[in-house]
């Protein structure tokens, strides 16, 4: 229960609903416990004065009198009955309104805080972590401890209250038939926890083989072009089927272990009222019960048997429920370590310095930054060139503070970008990253996604901007066109433009363009580019890419080769040094003529 104990400051927040849920579930036991009292006394009467009614044969109407008597009894016995047992299904509703629903409210809050501190956490955690576990753990394993929460809770209560009202009446009556009556109940609760364990076992494993299909089924579809392109139809089928096999063994057993359960809980549950009634008769036989208290206690073992059956479910499920509340707690204790201490707030220029910069990725160990040092003016323009892996990403990462310097400061405006307010630092920087990610959304929504309010002017003035208009004034229903996933109903140069677009509506202080025309032609670049002269004017731009066209509107020129940089000046400046970058730049010319 060490883990589970994190959701006690839920319980203590919804404390009325639990309190409120124990006393419906002490009322609707009340209420379950009298009919059996009633049946009993209904049986006694009928059985104590059924002789006299049978002496009474020869006087008809005195008969028929005592007739009628015994039968109003009756009649009033079992209507009685039948309002305990309405009485007992409106508080029996009352509980699943207050433990139930008590349950679904923790849910709630649990998802909230769970999303809200996923968001909290640095982009190196989810270097660590896959988007299939952020999901199962938001998800499946929140789900597990509602099952604790409302379920587990629920039962468990029901069958503490409902032994500590039942049983001291039960032995009050007689303490022998007692005794044998609930001998099968602690054998039948121990079944039912062993095999529940291994149905759930299995469940899970059909669960992880239904994922797998499910995966598998998703990839093809996904890929049907590549399937179709190599003719590899009848290899997929025959993936298929092998996943589906597995799957339908897997199911069967589940059903086999299940088709001996319910017979498992009946014969215990039969043996139970056998030896009630065998016990019971032997103590009718000495005079010390009635038949009544048999009837009773038949009704009285079948009361108990959901209860005593619920406590190898209820342990089965705190057991999974811990188990997910673990994996749980291990994201929410995780801790984000790009904070800010002084939170600053100043008015900000644009100009950025490196000083010394070197940074390391953690997960991988790999230095992508070695003693960087430049600076870049406010308004100015940068342009940053270099080849795969050679650190370009990693400075705009670090400007927008994605990831914190292992050595050295990045200044802005004079002050460590550590000492900024996070959301402030980031909401002076238009981002365009490498990987464009667009929602399932309008066009309209996703240009519009980092900024508030944005008018219709700015919106269109930005897609103008990013040279996207005319592609979208094309489509049929214009900037309300609905993407498909990622963004998949657009073409890559034409995502790509939507992302840039999104970071000039929010008209930032810095402009951060990270190889952000690579998908597309370089006639559409230069077009991009000449349209970005007007929005680069007075801010700080900096334009990362392995191209060297897109270098010609910067002031000034980084190289960068191996986290470090190797050369730095105009284009023109670097052209006659006659190094990396000439070399560069030669090379892209020869193929392009090619081209």
């Amino acid at each position: 229960m060490k883990d589970l104990q994190y959701l006690n400051r839920y319980l203590l927040k919804y404390k009325y609903y639990l309190i409120l849920g124990l006393l419906f579930i002490a009322i609707s036991n009340f209420f379950v416990i009298i009919p059996g009292q009633l049946v009993r006394n209904a049986l006694d009467l009928v059985m104590d004065n059924i002789s006299l009614y049978r002496m009474m044969e020869g006087l008809p109407e005195m008969a028929e009198d005592f007739g009628d008597v015994i039968n109003s009894s009756v009649i009033v016995y079992g209507v009685s009955i039948l309002v305990m047992a309405l009485l007992r299904g409106f508080f029996l509703f009352m509980v699943r309104q207050t433990i139930i629903a008590m349950s679904r409210h923790i849910e709630f809050d649990l998802k909230n805080e769970i999303y809200a501190h996923y968001q909290s956490l640095p982009t190196s955690f989810y270097r660590r972590n896959n988007t299939g576990d952020l999901m199962a753990r938001i998800s499946e394993d929140v789900s597990k401890v509602r099952m604790y929460l409302g379920p587990a809770i629920m039962y468990g209560l029901n069958m503490v209250v409902l032994f500590l009202m039942l049983i001291p009446y039960m032995f009050s009556i007689n303490a022998k038939l007692t005794l044998y009556a609930l001998l099968p109940l602690p054998v039948l609760s121990l079944s039912i926890y062993f095999v529940n364990n291994i149905i759930n076992r299995r469940s899970e494993e059909i669960q992880r083989s239904l994922s797998d299909l499910s995966t598998f089924v998703q990839e093809a579809f996904s890929g049907i072009r590549v399937i179709k392109s190599f003719s590899r139809e009848e290899d997929s089928s025959k993936n298929l089927r092998e996943q589906s096999k597995v799957y339908r063994d897997r199911s069967l057993g589940l059903t086999k272990v299940q088709a001996l359960f319910f017979p498992l809980i009946l014969s215990l549950i039969g043996l139970s009222t056998i030896l009630t009634i065998f016990v019971g008769g032997s103590e009718v036989l000495k005079g010390q019960l009635s038949f009544g208290n048999i009837a009773e206690f038949v009704l009285y073992v079948q009361l108990l048997t959901w209860p005593v059956t619920s406590l190898g479910w209820i342990t089965s499920i705190i057991q999974r429920a811990a188990a997910s509340q673990k994996r749980i707690n291990e994201f929410l204790f995780t801790k984000n370590n790009i904070t800010s201490e002084k939170e600053i707030t100043p008015e900000v220029t644009g100009s950025i310095k490196f000083d010394n910069v070197s940074f390391t990725y953690e997960d991988s160990g790999i230095q992508a930054l070695k003693k960087v040092d430049f600076e870049i003016a406010a308004g100015e323009s940068v342009a940053i060139i270099g080849g795969t892996g050679c650190g370009k990403s990693t400075l705009a990462n670090l400007i927008c503070r994605l990831f914190d310097v292992t050595e050295g400061s990045i200044l802005m405006d004079g002050h460590d970008v550590r000492d900024f307010k996070i959301d402030y630092l980031r909401g002076q920087i238009g981002y365009v990253p490498q990987d464009v990610f667009l929602f399932s959304d309008s066009i309209r929504n996703n240009i519009a996604f980092g900024s508030n309010d944005v008018s219709e002017e700015e919106m269109l003035a930005a897609s103008r901007q990013a040279d996207l208009h005319e592609n979208i004034s094309r489509f049929e229903n214009g900037y309300e066109t609905v993407l498909g996933e990622r963004g998949i109903t657009l073409s890559g140069g034409q995502k790509q433009r939507v992302s840039i677009a999104r970071a000039i509506v929010r008209n930032p202080k810095v402009l951060i363009l990270d190889d952000s025309l690579s998908a597309v032609d370089t006639k559409t670049e230069n077009a991009i580019l000449n349209a970005l002269k007007e929005v680069m004017a007075n801010k700080t731009s900096i334009i990362i890419s392995h191209r060297i066209s897109s270098a010609k509107l910067a002031d000034k020129i980084l190289v960068l080769n191996d986290g470090q940089i190797e050369e730095q000046g105009t284009h023109e400046e670097l052209l006659e040094k006659g190094g990396a970058y000439k070399e560069l730049y030669l090379k892209q010319l020869q193929g392009e003529e090619m081209a």
